[in-house]
């Protein structure tokens, strides 16, 4: 079957024949909305519950840090599996459905407080993952011709859905959260992905043609077919002169298609696995939005929000780029000068480092302040693991850091390792105290008679450096801006690269590379070892020598990925 026939058979193709977007689109869209939405929330949830000593099991940082990362390695590892069982076996649609049902009963399970159905939740949320992400994913290429031209376009935004569900979760959970608890909470996350499930479908039809299995495999039979029509500079096999002048506004499509189809496939396929590789520095960098970026926001920045809701920038930066990037990506496709996917993927991986780039300047500016009498005076002070490791260097005894620490409520914000010691009213008084004179009553009430002998190692370690807000928000944009151009091609360059037979199983790849990202985001182990400016600096580091990695290696991979 050649394209025009599939779009002659196929009402999902329907829009994408006139260079519309076909309805199915959006239908994946909302489909992946509310799956990010449901899938965030949870992970907006996760470690405060384990470490939740009334709702949830008291854990401690490093325990609930540790199964976090295990769990977000595996849930980005099962898609390889679950690829692989759609190619062969099940189909795409059916196994969306399929891991629609897995990640509600996980959700839902996370709803009973008890440690057993923890575990059992997880189970069940990497098998959704992987039984859910890549298929979806490549039920969006599916919706176009092979070869088509929109597939990018579609990409990014299908990724701004994704980005959608994950804006608006963190802000509803923190809500539910504090009004009910964990518990439903995470119900609400098991119906967001009820939703994502009857959206899928209600609007079946429309995405339906493009996950049929007996089509994909005769789809498989025509590519091979044309490999040879092409090598020979014949007509694709099936395809009547009348037929090529109908399609004759798509050849640009079908031309492109036929030569990637020259290809041999394990040429395509090698150059997909170098692809991933290089990611997977991105994915190590870009993850630590989940922890050492949100340590720097709480402990570094004048930013008065949780770290919970600090998580959004990265989506709110997301929805707010991605309309502008497709027109400019458009403006310059028109005038013939719109980069090759991989020299959008080399660009973008610069991007990411520049982001860290940034970072590190902003925390060089944060290290080199040195506190006035007058930011002593009414400043805030904070006793973090950071500061209590800088205090014990100083000679304050371990007992002492010990009370402080333990310390949960000295300023009534009830934090496990934040305790705050900012300007107060005095309660007998109704005085406003300043920074310093609340520090020395805080340390009165847990060190009795010991606060004023280590008074100038507090004052001095445990002042809070802060740094503008924006330099965080600006970051975000740089990187933000760089994951569009490599996740969401990312996405589009396995669908139209990877043969036919295998796309499930390459889309699980591209994931894989992901889930090995993730568990290297453990890099941040080195946050209370290295200076920040330091471990910003590694980031950049990393990033920046994997870009020129990629532009050095962009002619091989242009030759085995021709057209895209």
């Amino acid at each position: 079957m050649n394209a025009s026939s599939a779009i002659a058979a196929n009402p999902a193709f329907a829009h994408a024949a006139e260079d519309k977007h076909p309805k199915g689109l959006y239908v994946l869209f909302a489909t992946e909305m509310w799956e990010r939405f449901s899938f965030y929330s949870m992970l907006a949830l996760f470690t405060l519950y384990l470490r939740d000593p009334a709702e949830g099991f008291g854990w401690t940082a490093a325990q609930a840090t540790t199964l976090y990362a295990n769990y977000l390695m595996f849930v980005y590892a099962s898609p390889l599996i679950g690829g692989f069982i759609a190619d062969r076996f099940t189909g795409y649609r059916k196994a969306v459905m399929i891991g629609g049902f897995f990640f509600m009963a996980g959700h839902g399970l996370l709803s009973i407080p008890a440690l057993w159905a923890v575990y059992l939740a997880l189970t069940c949320l990497v098998i959704g993952n992987g039984f859910f992400k890549p298929n979806v994913s490549t039920m969006v290429g599916n919706l176009y011709p092979e070869g088509s031209h929109l597939k990018d376009r579609a990409y990014n935004i299908f990724y701004m859905g994704i980005n959608i569900g994950a804006f608006i979760a963190p802000i509803v959970m923190e809500v539910v959260k504090a009004k009910f608890g964990f518990h439903p909470a995470f119900a609400v996350a098991a119906f967001g992905m009820l939703i994502s499930v009857g959206i899928l479908w209600y609007f079946k039809s429309l995405v339906e043609h493009p996950d049929d299995l007996a089509n994909r495999k005769r789809n498989a039979a025509t590519e091979k077919a044309n490999v040879a029509a092409t090598a020979v500079d014949a007509p694709p096999s099936g395809v009547s002169d009348q037929e090529r002048d109908e399609t004759a506004p798509r050849s640009a499509d079908q031309t492109r298609q036929d030569t990637m189809n020259a290809v041999p496939d394990w040429k395509r396929i090698a150059a997909l696995i170098v692809i991933f590789l290089i990611v997977i520095v991105f994915w190590m960098a870009f993850h630590q939005n989940g922890s050492t970026l949100t340590y720097w926001a709480d402990d570094n920045t004048a930013w008065n929000v949780s770290g919970t809701i600090s998580n959004s920038i990265n989506a709110f930066w997301v929805v707010t780029l991605t309309f502008p990037l497709i027109w400019f990506w458009g403006y310059l496709d028109k005038r013939g000068k719109e980069p090759a996917t991989p020299t959008k993927m080399a660009i973008g991986m610069t991007l990411t480092g520049l982001s860290f780039v940034v970072l590190w300047y902003a925390a060089t500016v944060g290290e080199s302040q040195t506190p006035t009498a007058q930011q002593l005076a009414a400043g805030e002070f904070r006793i973090n693991e950071r500061v209590v490791k800088n205090l014990a260097a100083q000679g304050v005894p371990k007992d002492v850091l010990d009370r402080i620490v333990a310390a949960k409520d000295a300023d009534g914000k009830n934090l496990i390792y934040g305790v705050k010691f900012s300007p107060k009213e005095d309660a007998a008084t109704k005085q406003m105290m300043s920074g310093e004179q609340h520090l020395m009553n805080a340390l009165n009430t847990v060190v009795p008679g010991q606060a004023a002998q280590y008074r100038e190692a507090f004052m001095q370690k445990a002042y809070l450096f802060r740094v503008s807000p924006f330099w965080l928000v600006f970051a975000y944009a740089v990187v933000t801006l760089g994951e569009l151009m490599l996740s969401p091609m990312g996405l589009s360059l396995v669908s139209k690269v990877a043969p036919i037979r295998l796309r499930g199983l390459l889309m699980g790849g591209w994931f894989g590379a992901t889930a090995i990202g993730n568990k290297l985001t453990q890099i941040g182990v080195f946050w209370d070892i290295w200076l920040q400016s330091t471990f910003f600096l590694v980031l950049a580091g990393m990033a920046l020598v994997m870009a020129v990695v990629l532009f050095l290696l962009l002619k091989p991979l242009k030759k085995a990925m021709p057209g895209v």
